[in-house]
């Protein structure tokens, strides 16, 4: 089933070029979350049988994701790094894969240059880099390939990421993060219509930090690029709700539904069908108001 959400996302109204496959983003768009991991917080473990991994793909794709976010590293808080090749290996065949039976674009989720090149080689169409690009290689390596990446401001790593960080004034912060990233990116060859920024809910912020955040979404998506949200089962959702990491689909659905209406032009999720639900609701009833 092709989603037919209608949140708009005003950003100039363009689309993004993923390896041929065109995004448009006059619209919020659903990007399912697929880790392949054994160690994410939410859905570790679920998805690394490749079998499984495809059905879930394909059956996103049938909720109504617009594109695919796979990943083989966990970013969770204390997550550890995982070497190149472990992270290879449980990647590209799935891409390879899906490449050839998905008709929506995939997203490679990895801050490895090698891991970029490799996954866009076998039919990913963007990248999205927790680190923004900032390891050895990278920003050549989006630049080469040509696709889009999303930059993420993270403070510090996801080791250590939420150890008391601390601000001065985090919306600030974040924004001069994800303008230098962006310029930074520019400046080495990255097109700016490739560029999607994303705050970086969770990495490395107070719950506090995050709601002021997201209450300033216009704001940041006023720098001038599209923005993605992810904040499907966070710990922030859990804090407001004094749920567990399970039990997360209605606040999940209510952020997303609240980030497309201020502007977001991607959310990230793990539950496709319940955010396509919510997102064509919010279209129906909030259209006139805002």
């Amino acid at each position: 089933m092709t989603s037919n959400t209608t949140v708009t996302s005003d950003s100039n109204l363009r689309a993004l070029d993923c390896a041929g496959r065109s995004l448009a983003l006059d619209r919020t768009l659903i990007m399912g979350i697929l880790n392949l991991t054994p160690d994410s917080f939410s859905d570790g473990g679920r998805w690394l049988d490749k079998t499984a991994a495809v059905e879930h793909a394909v059956a996103m794709q049938e909720a109504g994701a617009d594109i695919i976010d796979v990943g083989g590293e966990s970013t969770r808080p204390g997550a550890r790094a995982v070497a190149l090749q472990q992270e290879l290996d449980r990647v590209i065949p799935v891409i390879e894969s899906l490449a050839s039976q998905l008709s929506v674009p995939l997203s490679i989720d990895t801050s490895k240059p090698g891991v970029m090149r490799a996954a866009v080689a076998a039919g990913a169409g963007m990248i999205n880099d927790v680190f923004a690009l900032r390891q050895d290689g990278a920003v050549q390596a989006a630049a080469d390939l040509a696709v889009p990446v999303c930059l993420m401001h993270m403070l510090g790593n996801p080791r250590v990421m939420q150890v008391d960080p601390l601000y001065d004034d985090v919306v600030g912060e974040v924004a001069a993060f994800l303008r230098e990233r962006a310029a930074c990116c520019e400046s080495h060859g990255v097109a700016r219509e490739n560029i999607v920024l994303d705050p970086g809910f969770g990495f490395g912020k107070t719950l506090q930090q995050n709601i002021a955040l997201f209450k300033a979404l216009r704001g940041l998506k006023a720098i001038g690029y599209p923005l993605l949200v992810g904040v499907s089962r966070k710990s922030m959702l859990g804090q407001l709700t004094g749920r567990d990491t399970q039990d997360r689909l209605a606040a999940s659905v209510t952020a997303a539904a609240l980030a497309a209406q201020m502007g977001a032009a991607i959310v990230r999720v793990h539950d496709v069908a319940a955010t396509r639900d919510a997102l064509m609701v919010a279209t129906a009833l909030w259209q006139g108001w805002a």
